[in-house]
């Protein structure tokens, strides 16, 4: 009886934490729950895995003036070792770009025209 014991009292919190790490993971927040109505409308990435990893987003926003850029920023990716990871945002009323190359300007700049831009770079 009192071994029984011992093992409900190591499982009650096993249980719990398993419990609470898997509640974690599926309770992150997206774009999509940020105000700015965002939405991810292109991306890029270099096939090079020794240098710094250089990926590029494209995003629309339907509600610009509550819109959240840096909070949405903040929710892509970024590795160490001189990665850079850019952003573009779009107004989601006007033409935006959904194919991007790896070379500067990365979109058609005649007929697209981004609203706000950020870069984050990973550490060293």
């Amino acid at each position: 009886m009192k071994k029984s014991k011992k093992v409900w009292l190591l499982a009650i919190p096993l249980i719990l934490i398993l419990g609470y790490m898997i509640w974690d993971a599926y309770s992150q927040p997206s774009i999509e729950d940020i105000p700015g109505n965002f939405e991810e409308v292109a991306f890029v990435r270099n096939e090079q895995n020794k240098g710094g990893i250089e990926r590029i987003y494209a995003v629309s926003v339907g509600d610009i003036p509550n819109a959240k850029f840096e909070a949405c920023a903040e929710l892509f990716p970024t590795n160490d070792f001189n990665s850079v990871t850019r952003i573009f945002f779009f107004d989601k009323n006007k033409p935006y770009p959904t194919t991007l190359s790896l070379e500067p300007p990365y979109y058609d700049t005649t007929k697209y025209e981004a609203i706000h831009i950020l870069k984050r770079r990973g550490s060293n």
